[in-house]
């Protein structure tokens, strides 16, 4: 069975504790053994909501982890070989069995990942992303996402994103409970749109805290690779060699603008009051501040 425009249909999602896997990518039973893993100093775990600069660390990640020599990381299809989500079938089997040091993503929430990240093991880097421009890029997403529903609309995927009834689920809930942990861990909090604003200072910050010593040669190369605008043109990178079944880039590009206040561009006015009206209720006790526009950066 085909869709309309030719792809397999969608994958369903799938409730498990609160959470939303995906049907055929996740499995719950597997899911539930990632908390039980042990975890050493080197390991690290990039935490993100889905659509969050996901990709753009792993590019980072490897490229300190490289001394910034984009050579050293292209041999294979795609970046997420060399970084794996660690919630995909299979993946947590390897992570057991995987040399050091261990680099992973993830899109999980706080009570799915490894108990001894608490004790102080491994690190935590968790990337937000002002959750307006997050919508409209997982909105985009999910046409190409063939693992994913396609939207109906863009008015009705708002509402679904609102209720927390994607991949991912509620993205205040996601945020607010790492935010909540960060203490408890040996946790980078950064933003993407501090990324954008100064990638150099950005990849410092991270260098420093995974205790990386690089030269200012090899940290220039670690962001001239990591730009938007350079990555595009890294198949690895920018996910070009992953297999049609998975991603239609035929329909649209998986780097599509890596900007902010691309929202303005599709929220009506109606929609931006009352999803302004959800932030201040859900992230009041919360002291994390976005950029909304690039504007804001003049």
């Amino acid at each position: 069975m085909e869709l309309q425009d030719g792809r397999t249909p969608n994958h369903q999602l799938v409730p498990h504790r609160g959470f939303s896997l995906i049907c055929g990518i996740h499995d719950p039973d597997d899911v539930d053994q990632i908390c039980n893993l042990d975890v050493t100093d080197s390991d690290v775990f990039v935490v993100t909501y889905p659509k969050s600069g996901t990709i753009w660390m792993q590019q980072i990640l490897l490229l300190l982890e490289a001394g910034g020599d984009l050579n050293a990381i292209s041999q294979h299809s795609s970046n997420a070989d060399l970084v794996p989500w660690i919630e995909i079938n299979g993946n947590r089997q390897a992570f057991m069995s995987a040399p050091p040091p261990r680099l992973r993503v993830t899109h999980l929430p706080y009570q799915f990942l490894p108990r001894a990240l608490t004790h102080k093991k491994g690190k935590v880097i968790y990337v937000a992303r002002n959750p307006k421009d997050v919508l409209v890029s997982y909105f985009y997403f999910h046409k190409v996402a063939n693992m994913l529903e396609t939207p109906q609309s863009f008015d009705d995927f708002f509402e679904k994103f609102l209720r927390g009834e994607v991949f991912g689920s509620s993205w205040f809930d996601h945020i607010k409970t790492w935010f909540s942990h960060k203490e408890d861990m040996n946790m980078l909090f950064i933003t993407y749109e501090e990324m954008i604003q100064d990638l150099q200072a950005a990849v410092e910050k991270i260098s420093v805290f995974l205790g990386k010593d690089l030269c200012e040669e090899q940290l220039a190369s670690v962001v001239e690779h990591s730009t938007f605008s350079n990555m595009r043109k890294i198949p690895q990178a920018s996910y070009q060699k992953v297999p049609e079944e998975l991603l239609s880039h035929r329909v649209g590009m998986f780097m599509r603008r890596g900007t902010i206040g691309d929202w303005k561009n599709h929220f009506t006015v109606a929609q931006n009051q009352r999803f302004d009206q959800v932030f201040h209720r859900e992230m009041k006790d919360f002291p994390i501040s976005f950029i909304w526009d690039i504007k804001d950066f003049q």
